[in-house]
């Protein structure tokens, strides 16, 4: 933990943010005339969410899951 007033704060804000990247520093407090009025801190990152496969083994794909392709196919008279 440091305390730095608002003008140095404010000249080496991102020295002050990588100190808190590099985990050198947990909590940076900003003073104002000697008392500390702000607190700065690390915003803890959500793990991200696994959407690919989300769903695997969790439905089959039926055997004649296409079996209408050819009759859909004439229907528009395009190959699928």
């Amino acid at each position: 933990m440091i305390q730095v007033n608002m003008l140095e704060a404010k000249s080496d804000l991102s020295k002050l943010v990588k100190l808190l990247e590099t985990k050198q520093e947990e909590v940076i407090y900003l003073a104002r005339n000697g008392t500390a009025v702000v607190q700065m801190t690390l915003i803890p990152k959500k793990p991200a969410n696994k959407r690919i496969g989300v769903a695997e083994g969790k439905f089959k794909v039926p055997d004649d899951f296409d079996k209408w392709d050819k009759e859909i196919e004439d229907m528009f008279g395009e190959e699928i």
